[in-house]
């Protein structure tokens, strides 16, 4: 097949929603359907030894959450579909939002006893300034939820995008009969159990206005009706353009832990979400049919394999196809690699690749080698843009309880940092413990959790007086050089190197602001120590 009829082919989303919305149980019924697992492991059943497909970091098991990104391939209907798993917790947003760099769709899951949750709408934020489309599917209609039309309203006024349902549900939590495919015009009915894996057997009955469907069901379809009515006079047709722009969202309802909904969910992505589009480089826009490889690194993991001690960049190949041993060239240091024993996954599970094309991700096991944000081209010199880290708002020191661990410290940490798990800042002066700089309070326990683990370290970690950092340039280098001397208690240098000004209280910075009116302060840095995003 050529390169641009396997571009065609790729469908490569992100599963995004607030923690608990079933994130993690829905990304398990694709895969059931999609016949890439054979059994789903349950989240819920945290003591037992089966645990989610996508969850494989020690402390997600014991916790029940997801804190890294996970990766898995699929095939469906001669499609390859790429779903990245995101941790839904707040505390892990950057890493979401990295991710969401990645990616070419988004799939919104919805509790629908809440409704459209705080950290939902930071992430939908983030694919709206990208003007990713969204489908969304409301779950848990299992359980006494919240009136459908109160949904609709309430993703219409966050999302400021119109929501077009595709299917309508029937009765709610007891009452729940089912759902109403509104295109199809025909009746799924609900029944509980997660045994399925396909719609092949489920019941369906035709026609709204069908006599059988208002016997069986009595109010709860009367109901309905009266709402898919409203619904169709007041709902705009569905344009796919318009989802493309990101302006119109698909809706369906479900229930993924009764694989209930997921199927019509995995033909929308297959039917409805966009291939593979143009990414945008510093220096031109690389179409994703191009016959030379590109690719960019927007996740770096430590220790996926813990008895390897290995690292594992995550790359979204951005044109042409990969394969296995090619020469390589990373843009940022002009160093040549052949990757041999590159992976693609199926969570923890990783299978050797030989080929990959635009769309797909692919690991690269690496040691250090490879950094977020770097660029792999055939030879070019490429630099994508738009890989953010954002300015911590939470800080703590670091020391080790054990002095003859301090190099394993330092080694963990560094990891850490490059992965994106955490900010690791060096200060300037000399003698200053480490600091770490967190958007979460969850990061930390992460981070102490995993230096015990993996690297064996027993870290203590202390309070610190800071509260907020700001990368800095100025393009004077004596305006900087005098900034950086006269403030050297309150300068840090990240992973990268990029030089941070901290500051324990919002006037020390707008105080600083006025003194040196040379110097820029970034609330943002994109990787290489490129920075943007003044305040």
């Amino acid at each position: 097949m050529s390169i641009p009829d396997e571009v065609k082919r790729r469908r490569t989303f992100a599963i995004i929603s607030h923690p608990d919305a079933g994130k993690t149980t829905l990304t398990e019924k694709l895969l059931l359907f999609a016949g890439a697992i054979q059994i789903a492991g349950s989240v819920k059943a945290r003591k037992a030894s089966r645990h989610a497909a996508s969850d494989w970091m020690e402390i997600e098991k014991q916790r029940g959450i997801s804190v890294a990104s996970s990766v898995m391939q699929m095939e469906y209907r001669d499609c390859v579909i790429n779903l990245l798993d995101t941790p839904g917790h707040q505390d892990f947003s950057e890493d979401t939002y990295r991710v969401l760099t990645a990616v070419d769709a988004a799939l919104m899951v919805i509790d629908a006893a809440n409704g459209v949750e705080p950290q939902t709408i930071r992430l939908l934020q983030v694919c709206r300034a990208r003007n990713t489309p969204i489908i969304t599917f409301v779950n848990k209609l299992d359980r006494e939820v919240r009136e459908p039309l109160d949904l609709v309203s309430e993703i219409e006024d966050h999302l400021g995008m119109e929501v077009i349902p595709f299917s309508w549900p029937v009765g709610m939590g007891r009452s729940f009969g089912g759902v109403f495919d509104i295109r199809r015009d025909q009746m799924r009915v609900f029944r509980a159990g997660e045994a399925r894996h396909s719609n092949e057997n489920d019941e369906l009955i035709p026609g709204l206005e069908n006599p059988e469907i208002a016997k069986r069901f009595g109010s709860a379809f009367t109901k309905a009706h009266e709402e898919i009515e409203l619904i169709k006079e007041a709902s705009p047709e569905f344009d796919h353009a318009a989802f493309l722009a990101g302006k119109q969202t698909p809706m369906f309802f479900g229930s993924a832990i009764n694989n209930f909904g997921v199927q019509e969910v995995l033909d929308a992505l297959v039917d409805l979400a966009p291939s593979p589009g143009p990414r945008t480089a510093l220096q031109r826009e690389v179409q994703p049919d191009e016959p030379k490889f590109s690719g960019v690194v927007f996740k770096v993991q430590a220790n996926m394999d813990p008895a390897h001690r290995d690292r594992v960049a995550f790359v979204r190949v951005s044109s042409g196809r990969f394969e296995r041993g090619m020469r390589l060239k990373v843009a940022r240091t002009g160093k040549e690699i052949r990757p041999n024993n590159v992976v693609s996954f199926l969570s923890q599970r990783r299978e050797l690749l030989d080929e990959a094309y635009a769309g797909d991700i692919i690991g690269i096991p690496n040691h250090g080698v490879l950094q977020l944000g770097d660029v792999l081209t055939e030879g070019e010199s490429l630099q994508f843009t738009g890989l953010p880290f954002f300015a911590p708002e939470l800080f703590q020191a670091v020391e080790v309880k054990d002095p003859l661990r301090t190099k394993q410290l330092r080694i963990g940490l560094t990891q850490l940092g490059e992965e994106g798990a955490i900010q690791v800042f060096r200060p300037q002066a000399a003698g200053g413990a480490l600091l770490l700089g967190a958007v979460g309070q969850l990061q930390f326990e992460v981070v102490a959790h995993r230096l015990k683990t993996e690297y064996g370290v027993e870290a203590r970690l202390m309070p610190s007086r800071y509260t907020m950092a700001r990368w800095f340039t100025a393009e004077d280098p004596k305006a900087m050089r005098k900034f950086m001397d006269s403030n050297a208690a309150n300068i840090a240098h990240d992973v990268v190197d990029a030089p941070a000004f901290l500051a324990s209280s919002p006037a020390q910075l707008r105080v600083a602001q006025e003194l040196y009116p040379g110097i820029t302060f970034h609330a943002m840095r994109e990787h290489g120590g490129q920075v943007f995003g003044s305040h």
